[in-house]
């Protein structure tokens, strides 16, 4: 990380709970833009599909654009990747040119509903508790930050990899 602080530009991330779908989708916004202007070095993404994250809007795919340098890393775990392929085109379009930083892994182990929906970094964390509803909590405490994180590598070590970058065929 660059700094501790944040940008004047850039409202502070939420330390609490969010409701609802826009609050959710801001949030994912809000945290990747938050992730390049202080140069986070790693995230975890996870969810069962990725279906209702912003990630096919330009301003999301920019925040990734100027977050990807040398030295970043972005894990997805999800049970499928199917609806990135057909709702998310702008992600997926960023996805192939930025394949060396991305690590894609399914988590066929766990029911759809099992799979946490969650981003975290080393400096703050987002869980849906209820994605149905899009409600959950956030913040930068090192417990809640410890915690998912674990959880989240708990889902790695038992996934394999998913959603290549190309497809080769013969």
């Amino acid at each position: 990380m660059q700094s501790n602080d944040t940008p004047s530009d850039l409202a502070p991330l939420l330390e609490g709970a969010f409701s609802g779908p826009t609050e959710f989708a801001q949030l994912v916004r809000d945290a990747l833009a938050t992730a390049a202007a202080q140069g986070w070095k790693e995230m975890v993404w996870s969810d069962a599909s990725f279906e209702d994250w912003p990630l096919r809007e330009k301003a999301v795919v920019d925040s990734l654009e100027a977050w990807a340098r040398s030295g970043r890393r972005l894990t997805l775990l999800a049970h499928n990747f199917d609806a990135i392929i057909r709702f998310q085109p702008r992600f997926v379009r960023w996805r192939v040119l930025w394949d060396h930083i991305i690590e894609c892994r399914v988590c066929r182990h766990l029911d759809a509903s099992e799979v946490p929906s969650a981003l975290w970094s080393p400096y703050w964390a987002m869980r849906r508790l209820d994605t149905v509803r899009s409600t959950g909590q956030a913040g930068s405490e090192p417990q809640r930050r410890v915690l998912l994180r674990e959880e989240l590598e708990e889902c790695r070590r038992n996934s394999g990899p998913g959603f290549p970058s190309t497809t080769l065929g013969l």
